[in-house]
């Protein structure tokens, strides 16, 4: 049986498509992305970028497979197919600080129609620092700033960034039998957070990660110098150690670091919300009823998190904005 015609869906299909249309009617982009997970945070962002004369369809690649990750995307015979038209929005991982060190990382950052988040994935845009007051607010209905998360997530950082140099060096030599990933994010975990004293699950993973250095350290002295040359290299990246949990693995940063602080704080300003209605209310029935109304209010916090779109202020989302806006320059004088 010969392939339908859909199989063979090209940007310059779609192109020829757009031009027999009406001319009124808006030019249609078609954007893939990694998986069903991620169609909302690409829509929420390609949105903004529509008007009168074009807009975005985001769309799994394949409508026969479940496949999911960045190779399903590119190698879904998607690579040659990109252009004006039709294009390809996936994680970085690693793959934007490898610089082109593997054939998946050049075609990411050398392809015009591939956008990459520039942050390690997509949680770690949910989780910028600066939206996670708001997202304990939107779930709890308390505007008490217990934690100041900006200045929590600096020093988780800045304590995280010198061994985070080590991960992405032993990504560049393929040498991931000595120090995986997963071995990287197992020293950056956090374990109990105290809100009260949130600081000591810091001092914890930085003994753990000062113990790893030394080690990496006397065995491979040869890299420090290399490894010195990448913090600059990194610093032209955008990555500093102020901003490290951006690029590191973005499921351990939501389910091992903020959700381990979010979690207890949530469940204080919950419970400070529901004192304030048992003090207020006036007999046992309109307590109940308030607190019934409350509880219907509010939303886990993680689902919160996955909706918040503070991150379109974070100096890494406007590496992505200005792709963006050149993509489209270059649509508009063609």
């Amino acid at each position: 049986m010969g392939k339908r015609l859909s199989d063979n869906l090209s940007s310059l299909y779609i192109g020829a498509s757009n031009r027999l249309k009406p001319k009124k009617a808006r030019h249609r982009i078609v954007a893939y992305v990694e998986s069903y997970d991620d169609i909302s945070f690409w829509r929420s962002i390609w949105s903004d970028f529509e008007d009168d004369t074009l807009y975005f369809e985001v769309m799994l690649p394949s409508n026969k497979s479940l496949n999911k990750g960045k190779k399903s995307v590119l190698m879904n015979q998607l690579g040659a197919r990109l252009g004006q038209n039709m294009i390809a929005c996936v994680d970085s991982d690693y793959d934007y600080l490898l610089q082109g060190v593997t054939s998946t990382s050049r075609q990411i950052n050398q392809s015009r129609y591939v956008f990459q988040t520039y942050a390690y994935a997509i949680e770690n845009y949910q989780c910028y620092a600066e939206g996670l007051h708001e997202a304990c607010v939107m779930a709890t209905l308390n505007d008490h700033p217990l934690v100041d998360f900006v200045a929590f997530m600096t020093m988780y950082s800045q304590i995280a960034y010198p061994l985070f140099i080590w991960s992405v060096w032993f990504y560049r030599k393929r040498n991931l039998s000595e120090f995986s990933l997963l071995d990287f994010c197992s020293y950056v975990r956090l374990d109990h957070v105290s809100i009260h004293r949130p600081e000591e699950a810091l001092l914890g993973m930085d003994r753990r990660v000062k113990h790893k250095l030394h080690e990496l350290e006397r065995k491979h002295p040869g890299a420090i110098e290399e490894i010195e040359m990448m913090k600059a290299e990194f610093t032209y990246l955008g990555v500093t150690p102020e901003n490290t949990y951006m690029f590191i693995q973005g499921h351990h940063i939501m389910e091992s670091v903020v959700m381990k602080i979010l979690t207890p704080v949530c469940n204080a300003l919950r419970r400070e919300r529901e004192e304030e209605i048992k003090r207020l209310a006036e007999h046992h029935t309109q307590f109940h009823n308030e607190l019934t109304c409350y509880e219907r209010s509010i939303l886990p916090v993680d689902v919160v998190l996955r909706k918040q779109t503070g991150f379109k202020e974070s100096p890494v989302y406007k590496k992505l904005e200005k792709d963006i806006v050149e993509f489209l320059k270059r649509i508009r004088q063609s």
